[in-house]
């Protein structure tokens, strides 16, 4: 490496080590449901397709600590159902009648500090900014029982030369010698219904006022699906 970018990168990492103290960061998440999808145009009038997530405030229902619990999260509850759904211990617990309980654990790999929660603070929206790239965690639409074609990418049997009601099917699932079917062949079977996570997405706009988070891209899930939200 020559001797000035060795300079510029030492000085660098210096300049951040300065302005921050240290290379913690500190914990941003929350949770909301999946509105519908739309595009917005940015400043210079290109259209982003972006996701419309509805963020309810949420209430810090719990604090864990290492001493007490073994591990460090925030517990949080959002959303609203009917009270007799829920006993007393609970609602009293929550705060009130929560419909969503999410705990979020801070990340060594990221290294992610806990912060300042108490019991009761209040978290909106105005947790991200414009701007902000943020990672998302939902369960996907469930679509039932999927042949190997739309489940695997299968690509079928051909059209012609003698085919006939076979153009879909997965073809040959056994195996010379052993005799049987290896565990993990894929065939067909339930699809969809599973927990997944998008990174990098960025954050468009913040509507305080209406609660709602503007995500450039797709969000996995239906509409009204509970959708995790923290920085990358």
């Amino acid at each position: 490496m020559p001797r000035i970018c060795r300079h510029l990168k030492r000085n660098t990492r210096g300049l951040l080590s300065d302005l921050s103290g240290n290379n913690d960061f500190r914990m941003k998440f929350i949770v909301g449901t999946k509105e519908r999808m739309t595009q917005i145009f940015d400043e210079q009038g290109v259209a982003h397709a972006a996701t419309i997530l509805r963020v309810t405030p949420a209430i810090v229902s719990q604090v864990r600590n290492p001493e007490k619990d073994g591990y460090e999260a925030v517990q949080i509850a959002a959303g609203e159902q009917k009270e007799q759904r829920l006993g007393k211990a609970i609602k009293g617990h929550l705060g009130g009648a929560k419909k969503f309980i999410k705990e979020f654990r801070p990340r060594p790999s990221k290294s992610e500090v806990l912060g300042e929660f108490v019991k009761g603070q209040e978290l909106d929206v105005s947790v991200f900014e414009a701007g902000d790239v943020i990672t998302v965690s939902a369960i996907s639409k469930g679509k039932g029982f999927q042949g190997v074609v739309k489940r695997h990418n299968f690509a079928g049997g051909r059209a012609s030369h003698g085919q006939k009601h076979s153009h879909r099917e997965p073809g040959s699932i056994g195996i010379g010698g052993i005799q049987r079917v290896q565990k993990g062949t894929r065939m067909a079977g339930r699809m969809g219904g599973d927990r997944i996570t998008v990174q990098n997405l960025k954050v468009l706009q913040v509507n305080k006022d209406e609660n709602l988070l503007l995500v450039k891209g797709a969000v996995p899930g239906r509409t009204g699906t509970l959708v995790e939200v923290r920085s990358v």
